[in-house]
């Protein structure tokens, strides 16, 4: 299954607690363009289900996708649109029997061609730029590398991961990418809102 979103908005609550990320929600024009990732590995299960189940009225509202990062029982609980599973997360053939086919699995790579892209409906290939969220993955794979990872998938979709910021969009698109996910520079724009359009117009390539 394709995903129709570009811009995946990663959530970090440990950089930008759960009320203020929902409020920059609430504050952005979001649409079928974009999917919101509620991702909290050191959140509570009770915590993140009513962080997500909020997230996900915001979402829903505005046409916009949710998924859960590797919490395949978070995502069924609060009835997301697909999950997405991390390096060391469960295998995709696992996520898939539990979510069935009428929700997106997708999963992180940071190899070009890695044995657990079968079966996923879309690939987050990274750090494409140096970050220190994804400094534990090794050092980044630069845009020669996203380009080998979008050839090593064919027909699905792969997402930009690791340093994109507002002024990289526009290369991650134009080295075959579908889109981006972006974790900080969303999070600590001046202007939620005004990031989000630009970020949009970068991925349309009428930046």
């Amino acid at each position: 299954m394709k995903p129709r979103f570009q811009l995946v908005l990663v959530t970090d609550t440990a950089l930008v607690g759960a009320e203020e990320t929902l409020a920059r929600l609430r504050s952005m024009p979001l649409d079928s363009r974009v999917a919101v990732e509620v991702r909290g590995k050191a959140i509570p299960t009770r915590a993140l289900i009513e962080f997500a189940v909020l997230a996900r009225e915001v979402a829903v509202s505005r046409g916009a996708a949710l998924i859960v990062n590797d919490r395949v029982d978070v995502a069924l609980a609060t009835r997301a649109d697909g999950v997405h599973l991390p390096a060391n997360g469960l295998p995709v053939s696992v996520s898939r029997s539990l979510c069935g086919d009428a929700r997106f699995v997708g999963c992180s790579i940071h190899a070009p061609g890695e044995s657990r892209m079968e079966g996923a409906d879309f690939f987050r290939f990274g750090p494409v730029f140096a970050t220190p969220s994804k400094a534990a993955f090794g050092p980044p794979q630069g845009i020669d590398g996203l380009r080998d990872a979008v050839i090593c998938a064919g027909k699905r979709s792969v997402f930009g991961v690791g340093g994109i910021d507002i002024g990289r969009i526009a290369a991650v698109r134009e080295a075959g990418a579908h889109g981006v996910a972006v974790i900080r520079d969303w999070l600590t724009a001046r202007d939620p809102a005004r990031w989000l359009v630009d970020a949009l117009l970068a991925l349309s390539g009428r930046a």
